[in-house]
């Protein structure tokens, strides 16, 4: 490239394949950029609880925050505020990831969403019974569903470090992997994790839900409309017994998929206003006319057109979630005081089973699962990966975190319980991390580049 030359290919010569390829590579570079994030929320929790001043940071998760409205209001903690409200946003977006896999992605054909959905299953079924094993019939067996969430931000930012050496196949295998993961994630906690029921704000609930489809069915595609119904539906949950969270995953089924102009007539508007823009005048430093704003204005309004509801909203909050919520939430949840517990902490039945299940469940259940689909001829490796990049991935997820810290603060009602788990999800998510960089290290080579060629 010459001296002065801006490295931008000319409209039109990107690849296909790269275009359609960019909406995972930003889903994946926000993810693992997130984990840095989450890792940072973590050590300062984990140090200001274990500091001298450790009662300032429990002083403060207890803080209560009240909302009023008349005489209706809603008092919590700091720390509920974020577990049961900004983790409904959370849900939210993981609600909307399931979906569009499930209607155009990964899981959207059978043959294609096999391989990942067996590994889960096995990544799902193995740790919990290992869980299990070690406390069954002890008053610590409803953990089990602790060891079953896999991280995808830690996941993908222990991918990213290594860089040319891990094939595009399996950053979206393990993408698909974790999103079922989450599916199993959520219906535990609606099924196993929830409360006494009040009928009358599960009744409640379910007149908010009917309001959305009504909504959808209409054709009702601003966010306003969603987040205002989404509003209610959360504070129906929330006196429901029926965990707040879920409210997220629901509203995410409701939002619309349907763009209100298809491609055809997206392709041909769009050049129509292109070609009225160019008319106007151009060069490289074009000074807009009171027409090419115009022009401007109206092919921002026919890209929202064509982009769906629930592609906008994702795109939104993907990153106020991954950069915002999922570290406070790590703030408020990691900080647990380990000096003079931890040998105590890592020997107890809890930290023990949850280590088994995240470190050994994992690897032994995504890896036996994935090659029993393949062996039954359900599902095929994707191109470039390899079977040492699945045991590598295997290991990665049993990085739990996120997910396991927040199930493991409802299975558990003993305090010391959930300090334990705490513990043990931390230590296991280390282990893991730690031992799938290093497999997917030494098992696998860069990339050649184009300097270097094949040889």
């Amino acid at each position: 490239m010459a001296h002065g030359q801006v490295g931008i290919r000319p409209i039109g010569t990107t690849p296909r394949s790269e275009i359609l390829a960019r909406p995972f590579q930003e889903f994946t570079r926000i993810e693992a950029s997130g984990g840095i994030l989450l890792v940072a929320a973590t050590v300062v929790a984990l140090v200001w609880a274990n500091s001298s001043r450790s009662d300032l940071y429990f002083d403060l998760l207890h803080v209560d925050l009240s909302i009023y409205l008349g005489q209706h209001g809603l008092s919590m903690s700091l720390q509920h505020w974020v577990n049961d409200g900004l983790m409904a946003v959370f849900f939210f977006v993981v609600g909307m990831e399931i979906k569009r896999e499930v209607l155009v992605g990964e899981l959207s054909e059978l043959r294609k969403a096999m391989l990942p959905v067996a590994a889960a299953i096995g990544g799902v079924l193995v740790p919990a019974g290992l869980y299990l094993a070690v406390n069954a019939g002890t008053p610590a067996e409803s953990g089990w569903g602790v060891p079953m969430a896999t991280d995808i931000a830690f996941a993908l930012g222990a991918l990213a470090l290594l860089g040319s050496r891990i094939p595009a196949g399996l950053k979206v295998f393990l993408t698909a992997l974790a999103i079922v993961d989450d599916i199993a994630a959520v219906l535990v906690i609606a099924l196993f994790y929830t409360a006494s029921i009040n009928t009358t704000a599960l009744a409640s609930a379910a007149l908010v839900v009917c309001a959305l489809i009504v909504a959808n069915v209409l054709g009702a595609r601003h966010p306003l409309v969603y987040i205002g119904l989404g509003a209610l539906l959360w504070l129906a949950f929330a006196q429901s017994g029926v965990h707040a969270t879920i409210a997220g995953v629901i509203l995410a089924m409701t939002i619309p998929v349907r763009s209100r102009i298809d491609a055809i007539e997206f392709l041909g508007s769009g050049r129509e206003m292109l070609d009225a823009f160019e008319s106007e005048g151009g060069g490289h430093d074009v000074r807009s006319t009171s027409t090419q704003r115009a022009v401007v204005q109206s092919l921002e309004t026919l890209c929202q057109h064509v982009e769906t509801p629930l592609h906008r909203m994702e795109h939104a909050l993907h990153p106020w979630v991954t950069y915002g919520i999922l570290p406070l939430f790590a703030f408020a949840n990691a900080g647990v005081r380990v000096v003079g517990h931890l040998a105590d902490a890592l020997t107890h039945p809890v930290s023990i089973g949850i280590v088994v299940g995240l470190v050994i469940g994992k690897q032994v259940g995504i890896t036996s699962f994935a090659a029993l689909a393949v062996r039954l001829r359900l599902a095929n490796l994707p191109a470039g990966v390899t079977w040492q990049h699945i045991y590598g991935a295997a290991w990665l997820g049993g990085i739990g975190f996120t997910m396991a810290l927040f199930i493991g603060a409802l299975a558990f009602t003993d305090p010391r319980l959930v300090e334990v788990s705490k513990v043990g999800i931390l230590v296991a998510s280390l282990i893991a991390g730690i031992g799938g960089y290093t497999v997917l290290r030494l098992t696998t080579w860069p990339a050649p580049t184009a300097e270097t060629g094949d040889s």
